[in-house]
């Protein structure tokens, strides 16, 4: 009786210590595979978190392409087609079309550079700041000057921001058909400005409105068809007027 109740304890154990061996793989596959899991998450956290990067990285990167390259034709040969058919012709300022120029194909550049560079928002303030005191303190700039300035300004911005070919050129178009109407007496005569000094005070009153008019005109050969008097000093007794004629 004993005997068989020990063979019963051994056949017991020896069926324990089986299912143990059996059971211990299958923990060590669990912990294997859910190790491996583990691995590739983290594996594709980091691809994912290196793919952001690389954005990030690609944002900074400044491309010169195709793109690049015609919009600058487009910028500069509209430019040119103002200067050479429209300002040139009416003005004949040699000093200003370097500025013009410059100030075109800067701002171009810097609104492609800021196109494409991802900068703080303090920097851009900063920058914009900068431009904000930049004036022009000559005397002998004009109203139509800075009218153009401003025009030129604008072609290089729009062109910078890299629009389609088709809508940049439809853009510059309108611009130079508009300064083409207007600065080239086909709707409005352009009228001249200049400012003389003249001796005659006494003839400086209303009542001799028509006579001081005649009076410059003979002296000036201009067509004059209105004055305006800036100052007066009786003590030179001379007369700040400006005259306003028709080329």
């Amino acid at each position: 009786m004993l005997r068989n109740y020990a063979t019963a304890i051994h056949s017991r154990l020896l069926v324990l210590m089986m299912l143990l061996m059996l059971a211990a793989p299958t923990k060590v596959l669990v912990a294997q595979t859910a190790d491996l899991e583990i691995t590739a998450t983290e594996d594709s956290e980091s691809k994912e978190s290196k793919a952001d990067k690389k954005k990030e990285k690609d944002k900074d990167l400044i491309e010169i392409n195709e793109r690049f390259f015609v919009s600058l034709a487009i910028d500069v040969t509209a430019v040119l087609i103002i200067i050479l058919l429209i300002y040139y012709p009416n003005y004949k300022k040699m000093d200003t079309i370097f500025t013009f120029i410059l100030f075109n194909v800067v701002i171009f550049l810097l609104t492609f550079v800021l196109n494409k560079v991802k900068i703080s928002m303090g920097a851009a303030f900063g920058l914009f700041a900068v431009f904000s005191m930049l004036r022009y303190r000559t005397a002998g700039i004009g109203m139509k000057d800075m009218t153009y300035l401003f025009i030129f300004i604008a072609i290089g911005l729009i062109s910078g921001i890299q629009l389609d070919y088709f809508v940049l050129s439809v853009i510059c178009g309108i611009i130079l058909l508009l300064i083409f109407i207007l600065d080239c007496n086909f709707v409005l005569k352009r009228e001249m400005s200049k400012n003389i000094q003249f001796e005659k005070i006494e003839m400086v009153k209303p009542e001799l409105r028509k006579e001081l008019m005649q009076e410059l005109k003979n002296r000036t050969g201009l067509k004059i068809h209105r004055i305006v008097i800036n100052k007066l000093d009786y003590l030179k007794d001379t007369a700040s007027i400006r005259i306003y004629y028709y080329e």
